[in-house]
């Protein structure tokens, strides 16, 4: 399946570059794709628009396949009297930078499964790769992306999460370790998180599934790829390899906490945005530690409340109350090109497989 998949998407290399909302650029994603892997573009935490003019950078970049990935939480469930309790805890934080926290908070970002104007516009541009986080759309709306001849990938952190994606008609799952960063991708985050590594559930999937696997989690050089493959998954995707890539988007307060010791503490946390993320070990984890989790807004309104801190907190010149996103191989990021990184990993994996 892993040379059924790389041929299929027509790529070199069975490498994928996780889609990071908000780090990932069309300068990132082209550079991946062109390099001969799987280039990837976050747009769940983006308008329809902006959505679409990413893709069509992306697309002026690269002649290659490319995927961009949707968010299909559950929408959020407001409720005031939690909202304006986590507003008054956060209080303290914002008084440290001469800040006050919102009068209120909102749902600042629309799932895909009921955005309609962002399906439309997915089938009008039709990037070759659609990829969801966080659940999946309607049968109707995955039939409609399938006949314009997309390809699709969901994310798995269970096996039944696996069997729900294989019952959908998704052409592929991705094997959410317990170790990547970012977002659990996790279907129902109310529900018991096994907590699977992610070569263990590459292999429970494949044991399950007849789907090719990606294996996700934790993967940071040529070794890590070929130990997936070499479990029978059909490419490797990585993310925190690329944060640190000349095209990413993060900022540099982001760069020096992935540089520093914190990148050997990522921690998981749902106090930022309102779902549980890996995250490097910062002053927002520091205090989200002494939370509980039935404090805490729904996703993604608890993210309006995040947003404003660190947005008051860089305006004091803080840097570490960011959602600094980041998994377990985080100490072993590396500085330089997409490109550049690509060649080291193509190299890696070669020498591993050989």
């Amino acid at each position: 399946m892993a040379v059924d998949l790389v041929d299929r998407l027509g790529l070199e290399v069975p490498i994928f570059q996780a889609p990071m909302a908000g780090v990932s650029s069309p300068a990132m994603a082209a550079s991946v794709s062109t390099a001969g892997g799987l280039g990837a573009l976050g747009v769940g935490a983006s308008g329809v628009e902006q959505a679409r003019n990413m893709i069509r950078q992306t697309r002026a970049l690269t002649d290659r396949p490319y995927n961009v990935n949707l968010f299909c939480h559950r929408p959020a469930r407001p409720d005031p009297v939690r909202e304006a309790a986590w507003l008054q805890a956060l209080s303290p934080l914002f008084a440290r930078f001469n800040a006050v926290p919102p009068a209120d908070l909102g749902e600042i970002y629309t799932s895909f499964v009921v955005d309609g104007a962002m399906q439309q516009m997915l089938l009008e541009e039709c990037p070759a790769v659609v990829s969801f986080h966080f659940g999946l759309p309607a049968r109707t709306v995955i039939a409609d992306l399938k006949e314009a001849g997309i390809f699709l990938m969901a994310t798995a952190t269970s096996v039944a999460e696996g069997r729900a994606i294989q019952d959908a008609g998704i052409d592929a799952v991705v094997a959410q370790g317990w170790e990547a960063g970012g977002h659990r991708g996790l279907f129902d985050p109310e529900a018991e998180d096994a907590r699977l590594g992610a070569y263990e559930l590459t292999e429970a999937l494949l044991a399950e599934l007849d789907l090719p696997v990606v294996t996700a989690g934790g993967l940071m050089e040529g070794a890590d790829i070929a130990r997936a493959l070499r479990l029978g998954a059909a490419a490797a995707q990585l993310g925190t390899a690329f944060i640190d890539s000349d095209e990413s988007l993060a900022d540099a307060g982001y760069r020096a906490a992935l540089q520093s010791k914190a990148a050997e503490e990522t921690t998981m946390t749902a106090a930022i945005s309102g779902r549980p993320a890996r995250c490097l070990a910062n002053g927002f984890t520091a205090w989200a530690a002494e939370r509980g989790a039935s404090e805490i807004p729904d996703y993604p309104i608890a993210y309006d409340a995040g947003k404003a801190l660190n947005a008051a907190a860089k305006s004091a010149g803080v840097s570490e109350f960011g959602a600094q996103w980041a998994g377990q191989g985080a100490p072993r990021a590396r500085s330089g090109s997409a490109g550049q990184i690509m060649q080291m990993l193509r190299a890696e994996l070669q020498a591993a497989m050989a």
